[in-house]
């Protein structure tokens, strides 16, 4: 009984993170441990509600309390924190505007098929995004914080000293470059995104600019650019398999032989019962895209191997995030290992 109270109310203790998050409690608490009342005024909460929500944060394991004095715990001090370089808060306000919001509406999705956002009254979310500079920073910001941890493993997990240049699809504010060259100072970078998205990534990764290009395009309807390894980091989830297939596809034709494509993502684990975020995430795919969906690590090896990469396997990155990466091998090996790469790689999988 109690377990299943906790989750039927789970929704309480999520709107009190993502308000606090939206009031900036965490940032107030920056540099150093506050009392109540300066705490409250900093922030802007009612006397009524002061204690009470900044006490549940405390049993949600959010805040310390210790003699009076309200601090952040080391979790939420890096995450959660406007001035930390690993804040999470911009997603987490994306949310709190629009996903808190839609799900509200997920019985609907889950009876009818169509989201629930924007298009469900015929109108076009990244449209609307796009044309709107402000909201356009914001949104490309929350997605810098979705990505940074699977970034920070990669720049240390994959084998950057053999390969000259990356190219980031969907590149965004540029954090997977901003990490992965800051931490390879021979390895150039290519950011490919729409034309708008160009300003916003030039001033995220300000000198590193020297060594990555920002190349304008869209990665449904033109060429990729070449480099020796492409990234596709939260790109798949949005759109359907045959678009999937089709984006590798032209990844495989972008990259030399011995180039790889890697694709980060909140993989579904292949017996499906296991990560419940990346299952609840695909249900906000329902809820948001018009096709996408999550999808297993097994899928994505799959469509790897269809459009002609070997040498396939899967490495988990973060408690919830993992990565694919293949190889377009020459000619002769490529022939003798396309069977091979259909068969999940036990020896290197370790991703559910």
């Amino acid at each position: 009984m109690e377990r299943i109270l906790q989750l039927g109310l789970a929704f309480q203790a999520s709107r009190t993170l993502l308000s606090a998050v939206e009031l900036d409690v965490f940032t107030a608490l920056a540099d150093g441990p506050l009392p109540l009342d300066p705490l409250r005024d900093w922030v802007g909460l009612h006397p009524r509600a002061a204690r009470d929500f900044l006490d549940a944060l405390v049993a949600l394991g959010m805040l310390h309390r210790n003699g009076g004095l309200y601090s952040n715990t080391t979790e939420s001090a890096r995450y959660l924190n406007r001035k930390s370089p690993d804040y999470l808060g911009g997603y987490l306000e994306m949310e709190a505007e629009r996903g808190y919001l839609h799900w509200g509406h997920l019985t609907e999705a889950l009876c009818t098929g169509r989201p629930q956002n924007e298009i469900k009254e015929g109108g076009d979310f990244f449209a609307t995004l796009y044309s709107d500079g402000q909201a356009l920073r914001g949104f490309l910001q929350a997605m810098t914080g979705l990505s940074r941890p699977s970034a920070v493993a990669l720049a240390t997990g994959f084998p950057w000293e053999e390969r000259d240049c990356v190219a980031d699809i969907g590149t965004a504010q540029g954090e997977f470059l901003r990490v992965v060259l800051d931490e390879h100072q021979r390895l150039r970078g290519i950011g490919f995104d729409l034309p708008v998205v160009e300003p916003i990534f030039t001033d995220h990764l300000g000198p590193l600019t020297a060594r990555a290009a920002f190349v304008p395009g869209d990665f449904l309807h033109d060429p990729l650019p070449t480099a020796d390894v492409l990234v596709f980091g939260h790109i798949l989830h949005s759109w359907d398999p045959g678009t999937r297939g089709m984006l590798l596809r032209k990844a495989y034709d972008a990259v030399p032989e011995g180039g790889s494509v890697i694709v980060y993502d909140t993989l579904v684990d292949d017996g499906r019962r296991t990560n419940a975020h990346a299952l609840l995430n695909s249900l906000t795919m329902l809820i948001e895209t018009a096709h996408g969906s999550g999808y297993t690590l097994t899928e994505c090896r799959n469509w790897m191997a269809e459009a002609g990469f070997g040498a396939v396997y899967a490495q988990r990155l973060t408690g919830t995030e993992s990565m694919v990466c293949g190889t377009k091998l020459p000619r002769a090996r490529a022939a003798r290992d396309a069977t091979r790469a259909m068969v999940p790689d036990q020896g290197r999988q370790g991703a559910d």
